[in-house]
């Protein structure tokens, strides 16, 4: 439980603070005044003034918020050091700085992964390293870790030669020599015919094993996991859009999750997984959309290209449709986070069940009541 709550406190802790500080930065870089530098919403819990600056924790660490002297329209009064004082090209650089921050920690976390763990690649050795749910590996007993001898009475070297045997045996029973931990065990398969390529499978898959990499070749590993996960999510965004299914989205609750189960994987996987959400945060706040980073740029960008002053009617609007927005998505990713949270304790009741009843006494073993 301590261990699950650091680590939700470092995820979310580290991708607000650097989202916010982003802002903070080209705020101060521009000469902009910063009233206060929220992390979380609600009553604050603990806070500090410095340079006129107010630095707080707030009850809620849901997200966080700079506020800029000037920052709305009506509060505007036109001093220098206000946010709406500058430019709007001025104004785009500071929404941005914030997703910028988020790509540039997930990056680093990337690029720290990929240098301490190095890439994954499939082992050469005859060894099981993991296996198909319902295929034939699984239904004999294979387990991950188990390395294979030998294959219908021929030794086996590596992964090649005894893939080779499965493929060209398909319907076939075929007798597998088997060392698990130090054991000598034996066990039938009959390899699954492929109905594409036709040659035999059991559904098992190689070991990966991590091979170190180099300085420069980690940065451009960070530097592709970004892009990846990007493109992953404008691809999965616009699928969901055009075939009109609902997006699985996660919720604070889900991500919580995620981040507790990661932590319990190990260090690598959770900081991987917060440089997943970084790239998730980043990316959602670049989305046009009212209070959002982008829905600001969109507008500024508008105000640039006119030459019209934005209107303290309009931003009222727009905003109201950016909460609208974000309160929307914001029910629907808890809904689904509730529907996986069912689902799962469907499937391991499913799970359970079984083994309740085998566990359980037969009627025969019973002792007869008086």
């Amino acid at each position: 439980m301590l261990l699950s709550t650091l680590a939700v406190l470092l995820t979310f802790g580290l991708v607000i603070f650097l989202h916010e500080g982003g802002h903070f930065l080209l705020c101060k870089i521009l000469g902009v005044r910063v009233i206060r530098f929220a992390f979380g919403f609600g009553p604050e819990i603990f806070g500090l003034t410095s340079n006129g600056t107010r630095f707080s924790i707030c009850a809620v660490p849901l997200g966080g918020y700079v506020k800029p002297a000037g920052e709305s329209l009506e509060d505007c009064t036109g001093h220098p050091d206000e946010y709406f004082s500058r430019s709007p090209w001025q104004r785009l650089l500071i929404v941005g700085a914030g997703p910028l921050m988020n790509y540039v920690l997930a990056f680093i976390l990337f690029f720290a992964v990929a240098f301490a763990r190095g890439m994954p690649e499939p082992s050469s050795e005859a060894v099981v390293g993991e296996t198909a749910a319902s295929l034939p590996a699984q239904k004999a007993g294979l387990l991950p870790g188990d390395r294979i001898l030998r294959i219908d009475g021929v030794e086996v070297s590596d992964w090649a030669t005894m893939a080779a045997v499965i493929h060209r045996s398909a319907e076939k029973p075929i007798a597998l020599d088997i060392e698990r931990e130090g054991k000598k065990v034996s066990a039938t398969i009959t390899p699954q015919k492929d109905a594409v390529s036709g040659r035999g499978l059991i559904g098992i898959m190689p070991r990966v094993v991590y091979v170190r990499i180099g300085f420069l070749s980690a940065m451009h590993e960070g530097g592709r996991q970004c892009w990846l996960w990007t493109a992953y999510t404008v691809q999965t965004l616009w699928e969901k859009i055009v075939k009109r299914e609902r997006p699985d989205l996660a919720g604070p609750v889900g991500i919580v999750q995620m981040v507790s189960k990661a932590a319990h994987s190990g260090l690598e996987d959770l900081v991987f997984l917060i440089g997943l959400i970084s790239v998730a945060i980043g990316f959602f706040n670049l989305l046009p959309v009212p209070l959002l980073d982008g829905g600001h740029a969109v507008l500024y960008l508008w105000e640039g290209l006119s030459r019209r002053r934005l209107t303290v009617q309009a931003m009222t609007v727009a905003n109201s449709i950016g909460l609208a927005f974000l309160v929307s998505v914001l029910v629907f990713a808890t809904y689904n986070d509730v529907l996986r949270m069912r689902d799962a304790r469907r499937v391991r009741s499913a799970e359970a069940a079984p083994a309740a009843q085998s566990a359980a006494p037969s009627p025969a073993t019973l002792p007869a009541s008086r």
